[in-house]
């Protein structure tokens, strides 16, 4: 039989005790805190620090920047000092190496039949120093925007894109349509935002429940068909 591979679930843009709490309920690997002011989820270093030391061991705390200088990135790291990075802007591979931590940077590929367009194999290549790569859909504000990429665009199968090791799905993924996504790509984790939102930044305890049950159900699901 088959090993049932699980899917990890990082949630994010959480700015609320209470939020963080109930991810940790549900079952979330890891949370993500945004450090980008435009964000409607932006909270501060020292308020993702505050959010962070409530977390218990083996849930990843993950700060989300957007373009950030040095300085910044070390504040915050200094708040959270267990945190993974994620970048998210228009970062280059040194700039991202730069803070010297474990990151994973996001690919914002465009939404419709551009996608195909998208050289997920070079973006790949290029960012190969990256823990993972997270795919997103490019929007305006850098994320958080509710809308998916075409999940039939690319060649998952191919060794450079090694869905079980290196590949975060994201963008406008809801307790819906996580489990398609995941059976058409075979992530090794998901991370979503809005779509276990009641509103921009405030969570909803009971999509988060569903997600993460709809997440499960996809790992059961492929362990069948495997």
């Amino acid at each position: 039989m088959t090993p049932l591979h699980r899917t990890r679930i990082k949630i994010c843009g959480l700015t609320r005790e209470v939020d963080v709490d109930a991810a940790v309920h549900t079952g979330a690997d890891a949370v993500g805190f945004v450090l980008y002011e435009k964000s409607p989820r932006h909270v501060t270093a020292q308020r993702a620090g505050e959010l962070a030391r409530r977390l218990p061991p083996f849930v990843t705390p993950v700060l989300l920047f957007v373009n950030a200088g040095l300085d910044q990135i070390r504040t915050a790291c200094d708040a959270v000092p267990q945190a993974l990075l994620q970048f998210h802007g228009d970062e280059t591979d040194a700039e991202c190496q730069a803070a010297r931590r474990p990151y994973l940077r996001a690919a914002r590929i465009p939404t419709g039949p551009a996608a195909a367009g998208f050289d997920l194999l070079k973006y790949a290549t290029e960012h190969a120093a990256a823990q993972a790569i997270l795919l997103d859909a490019l929007v305006d504000g850098y994320g958080g925007g509710g809308q998916s990429f075409d999940w039939t665009a690319f060649p998952w199968s191919h060794p450079l894109l090694n869905a079980s090791s290196r590949l975060v799905l994201s963008g406008g993924l809801t307790p819906a349509n996580v489990t398609d996504g995941i059976t058409r790509v075979r992530p090794w984790a998901v991370d979503v935002s809005s779509g276990v939102e009641a509103a921009k930044g405030i969570k909803d305890p009971d999509k988060m429940l569903a997600f993460v049950a709809a997440v499960r159900a996809a790992d059961a699901q492929n362990s069948r068909s495997s």
